[in-house]
């Protein structure tokens, strides 16, 4: 099976384009006003509509409030919401039931022990994400650092829930990222940037093409 791909963090036509046409599966919108990568809901509905049939549009929040969600669900086309901040099992699975679409939570993770809370998020979401937990410092937002978790936690694990594979990816580490831990999809967003925020078309062709071949 072809490996799925998502490029997150998407903030213009160029890069939603160069997305598209090199076989991205999803493309992210980050409504978390901090992040260098940010859109708002007006900018997000264009890029949106512009992403072609089998492309589909994740929007990514952070600890939303229900009015946030309401705003953007309601102007953006999206098939998916990701959730990356420190939502409990209980408010993703009341989000689900007020998105009425699916949702994906990120699970951070530094430690063996950082995947002992995946069985009270699985009953509750559609699809995992395992991210790198951030560092701490103050500047440090909840994903896009551009830093990679032990992959072999993941290694020979099994979950009731499609799982995407994050944190760091860049073409140049995504092979062996797929070959420790047997992810089927993977999300990058740091990585196809030349600094945080400014995703490059090249980057995204390169990252994309890596992926085309594992």
């Amino acid at each position: 099976m072809r490996l799925q791909t998502k490029i997150c963090g998407i903030s213009t036509p160029e890069t939603l384009a160069a997305a598209a046409a090199h076989g991205a599966r999803y493309v992210g919108f980050v409504f978390y006003p901090k992040s260098p990568r940010y859109v708002g809901p007006e900018l997000a509905a264009q890029l949106a509509r512009q992403a072609p049939t089998g492309v589909r549009t994740v929007g990514l929040f952070v600890t939303p409030d229900d009015e946030l969600l309401d705003t953007v669900v309601s102007q953006v086309p999206l098939d998916m919401i990701q959730l990356h901040g420190d939502e409990t099992p209980e408010r993703v699975a009341e989000i689900r039931r007020n998105v009425s679409m699916p949702v994906m939570k990120a699970i951070r993770i530094a430690s063996d022990a950082d995947l002992d809370q995946v069985s009270a998020f699985e009953p509750a979401v559609d699809r995992l994400l395992f991210d790198a937990k951030p560092p701490d410092n103050v500047a440090a937002l909840p994903g896009g650092n551009g830093i990679a978790f032990d992959w072999s936690l993941l290694a020979g694990r099994d979950w009731s829930k499609p799982w995407m594979l994050s944190g760091g990816l860049t073409a140049d580490n995504l092979a062996d990222a797929v070959r420790t831990t047997g992810a089927v999809a993977v999300d990058t967003s740091s990585g196809v940037e030349d600094r945080p925020g400014n995703k490059t078309p090249a980057l995204i062709r390169a990252f994309l093409a890596e992926a085309a071949q594992l």
